[in-house]
């Protein structure tokens, strides 16, 4: 789908079913644009469930991390963001850190995040699936529909275009 947030603003952004959100995030990843039905996890410096989701086989999804906002580690590198990619994932969207930053501009996936930060987390398995997240101002809802590019990020329960 070819379409930039600015555009989708100015046609949508009256309507109830759109939320901006606020600009905390920063570009990663080989990919600018990009956009999806969502999927939820909340973890917390913890990266065993976001493996195991990004090995999942997906079509035209977003997966949106609520990491706390913690800046102590990073919740994925490049290693789990070319497992996404392979996958089918057309991007990430972490409230936490990443690591391998260099490295993501090669690998052809949308990724925001607040920073990046060398120490990977830990694998201990602890986190949730599918429920409403709630950071930058925006309520992330599994199946609801994200969409990125370097102006922002934009949330609607409707898919829009």
């Amino acid at each position: 789908m070819i379409f930039t947030t600015a555009k989708l603003c100015d046609s949508y952004a009256q309507q109830e079913h759109f939320q901006i959100a606020e600009p905390i995030f920063n570009c990663f990843g080989g990919k600018n644009n990009f956009c999806g039905q969502i999927t939820t996890l909340k973890v917390f410096e913890d990266h065993q469930l976001i493996e195991q989701v990004l090995q999942e086989q997906v079509n035209h999804r977003v997966l949106v991390i609520d990491g706390g906002g913690s800046h102590r580690c990073a919740l994925i590198g490049a290693t789990y963001s070319q497992i996404a990619y392979e996958n089918g994932w057309q991007g990430i969207v972490i409230y936490g850190c990443i690591r391998n930053s260099d490295v993501l501009t090669e690998i052809p996936i949308g990724i925001r995040a607040l920073h990046a930060h060398p120490l990977k987390s830990q694998k201990r398995g602890a986190g949730e699936q599918g429920n409403v997240l709630t950071f930058a101002g925006v309520n992330f809802k599994t199946d609801h529909f994200l969409y990125a590019d370097n102006d922002g990020i934009i949330v609607s329960d409707v898919m829009l275009g």
